[in-house]
């Protein structure tokens, strides 16, 4: 079953329960696929798909630290309620700990040094962590173990 008809038969379930979060969060999905797939790509294959939801959950966090910093919880609140929903859709992700194993792998197999090579174990690191951990995350692992 692709997402899209999961994504569907989700928005019909949330309907019928009447769950206001979970039917604006899916239906944030279902308009980001529609546009992906409206845009002259082709049916979105599993990886380009995660990115989207990465992207949805992005912007979402964004807006709730806009929200909490203006003093307005009540919209930080719905933005939090949408990102429960969106990341139901999205692998788990690997907790600091275990990227921080991963990234000193990387660090030693590339051979990196100093904070100039940050763009080497990046590249490796996106690669081998697409979908798996938040690139900020990783980002601040990075430059932590190259400034050191």
């Amino acid at each position: 079953m692709s997402l899209t008809d999961t994504i569907n038969a989700d928005i019909k379930t949330a309907m019928l329960a009447k769950d206001e979060a979970g039917l604006r969060g899916l239906r944030a999905i279902k308009s980001a696929l529609i546009i992906a797939k409206t845009s002259g790509a082709s049916e979105a294959n599993a990886e380009e798909e995660i990115k989207m939801l990465q992207k949805l959950v992005k912007q979402r966090r964004e807006s709730a630290d806009i929200y909490t910093s203006q003093n307005r919880p009540e919209l930080a609140q719905k933005e939090f309620d949408e990102i429960a929903v969106i990341e139901r859709y999205l692998p788990i992700q690997m907790g600091e700990e275990e990227v921080r194993g991963i990234i000193k792998q990387i660090i030693e197999t590339t051979g990196a040094k100093s904070p100039a090579d940050m763009g080497k174990v990046m590249g490796a690191a996106s690669k081998q962590l697409a979908g798996k951990a938040d690139n900020k995350i990783v980002s601040t692992i990075v430059k932590e173990l190259l400034g050191n």
